[in-house]
């Protein structure tokens, strides 16, 4: 390869140090490389990326340097480009960035060399419908998350599967996971933990008024519809949908939510062979 571009979680790399040393590495080896730094809008509280307009049309893969959260916004962002994305860990482990100060350069050496190889993450697309009509559509890497805002108070969430009944939960949302997405928000409400290389979606309640909390595994063929039913106070209460944990999106009883797998995957480079397993067992130990 030698055509990059790097996207800078500028909070997580003070005085853009780490991102200076590696483009002063990419340079002296006479290969191409610009880069954005994500930063923070005090009006917004919120992060902003890059606009996939600004990469050149050469680049080859996409350098993310932050922690899994600012790989998961940058892969979301440039996702219609087709790169291939390289994580570097500069905040609490994870599970998706590979690198971190120790193995850095090492493993750029052999990116150079084009000793890497390739992972495709499955994402899955949200469409949030009101009366009929679309009001929001977006893709997730690792989650849709439909869940109780404000005060106090359990909401009814219909779910049905290729267009038959499921189940009607009570409880404080829904969590429609990726594999990828399994070991965040999903895993901390009871999920399962899938190998992020798998095909299927996973529904998790959040906080269920019921004695089985249990996840539901589903084909990565089935398409999933979400009905947002009353609540059990006789108020309405609030209501969002967020994307990979950005834009939440407000909405109202009886709005519904379809999630399927999207057309559109997400290149992880990696530069080693630790199995997933492997990361799964160090970070558990950690």
């Amino acid at each position: 390869m030698d055509h990059f571009y790097i996207i800078t979680n500028q909070e997580k790399d003070e005085q853009l140090k780490t991102t200076s040393a590696i483009l002063d590495f990419l340079r002296q080896h006479g290969k191409t490389c610009g880069f954005f730094e994500v930063g923070k809008n005090s009006q917004e509280g919120r992060y902003h990326y890059t606009d996939p307009s600004m990469i050149p049309k050469e680049t080859e893969a996409v350098l993310v340097l932050g922690g899994d959260g600012t790989l998961i916004q940058a892969a979301r962002d440039t996702v219609a480009l087709g790169l291939p994305l390289l994580g570097i860990n500069l905040g609490h482990l994870g599970y998706l960035c590979e690198l971190d100060g120790k193995n850095l350069f090492p493993a750029l050496k052999m990116l150079l060399e084009d000793r890497c190889y390739i992972e495709e993450r499955m994402m899955i697309e949200g469409c949030i419908l009101q009366e009929g009509r679309e009001i929001k559509r977006d893709i997730s890497l690792n989650d849709i998350v439909i869940h109780r805002m404000g005060r106090l108070g359990i909401k009814d969430f219909t779910v049905y599967v290729n267009g038959k009944y499921l189940k009607t939960y009570h409880s404080d949302g829904i969590i429609l996971s990726t594999p990828t997405g399994s070991t965040g928000y999903s895993l901390s409400a009871g999920g399962p933990i899938v190998d992020p290389e798998a095909e299927m979606i996973l529904i998790t309640p959040i906080n269920p008024h019921s004695l089985s909390r249990r996840s539901i595994v589903l084909s990565p063929m089935d398409e999933v519809v979400v009905v947002v039913g009353e609540n059990h106070t006789g108020t309405e209460l609030g209501i969002g949908v967020s994307f990979d944990g950005e834009d939440s999106f407000s909405v109202s009883s009886m709005n519904r939510i379809e999630i399927k797998r999207s057309e559109k995957r997400t290149k992880i480079l990696r530069t080693s062979k630790i199995s997933f397993l492997e990361t799964l067992c160090k970070r558990m130990e950690e």
